[in-house]
C-alpha cells in the first residue's frame, strides 16, 4: 500500500492520540504521565502552526501511521533558528523505513523555513531512536542523568543535534 506524507489536519487528532498515548501509557519515551485528549492534541497542533513550524503525518492508504513536528527550542529571540523535533510511529510500523522517510520530510521542511539547527531529545535507553537520528546525521552533544521520574525509576535524556545549513 502507498505511503503518503502530508500536513496535519484537525481530524487527525484522535489517531495521533492513539499513537502517542501508547507511548505515554507503556514507555518512558514520553515523560508525560497522563493520557492526552484529542482536544489537547488539537491545541498542540494549533500551537505548532502558530509558530509557523511544520507538523507532518504519514498515512498508509487511509490509516495515519505516524507523525513528526518541530517546536521552538527556547522562547528567547536569539534561539529563533533552533527547533526541537519529535517523531512518533504506530509501533506496528516501526523498523520498516517509515520513520526515516517521515523525519527526512520534516527536516526538508525545516530547512526550507530557514532554520539552522534541529535538536532531538531522546529518553534513554531508546536504541531505535538513537539509530534513526544518527543515520540522519544527528550527533550526540549532551547527556543528562536522572532528569525524569516515570514508572518509579529515574530516566536519563540525551540530546542530538543536526545543523541544517
Amino acid at each position: 500500500m502507498t505511503r503518503t506524507i502530508r500536513p496535519v489536519c484537525p481530524a487527525d487528532a484522535n489517531r495521533i492520540c492513539t499513537i502517542y498515548n501508547h507511548y505515554v501509557a507503556t514507555t518512558t519515551i514520553s515523560f508525560e504521565e497522563e493520557l492526552v485528549s484529542a482536544a489537547d492534541m488539537q491545541q498542540r497542533v494549533a500551537d505548532v502552526a502558530s509558530a509557523n513550524l511544520p507538523w507532518l503525518v504519514m498515512c498508509e492508504g487511509d490509516t495515519l501511521i505516524g507523525y513528526a513536528y518541530a517546536t521552538k527550542w527556547r522562547a528567547r529571540a536569539a534561539y529563533r533558528y533552533s527547533v526541537e523535533s519529535s517523531i512518533y510511529l504506530d509501533p506496528d510500523y516501526a523498523g520498516q523505513g517509515a520513520g526515516r522517510a517521515l523525519y527526512e520530510a520534516l527536516l526538508a521542511k525545516l530547512s526550507a523555513c530557514g532554520l539552522h539547527l534541529v535538536i532531538g531529545g531522546i529518553a534513554q535507553p531508546n536504541e531505535a531512536s538513537v539509530r534513526l537520528h544518527e543515520r540522519l546525521g544527528f550527533r550526540k552533544v549532551a547527556h543528562f542523568s536522572e532528569v525524569g521520574l516515570k514508572f518509579g525509576r529515574w530516566i536519563d535524556v540525551g540530546y542530538w543535534q543536526l545543523p541544517l545549513d
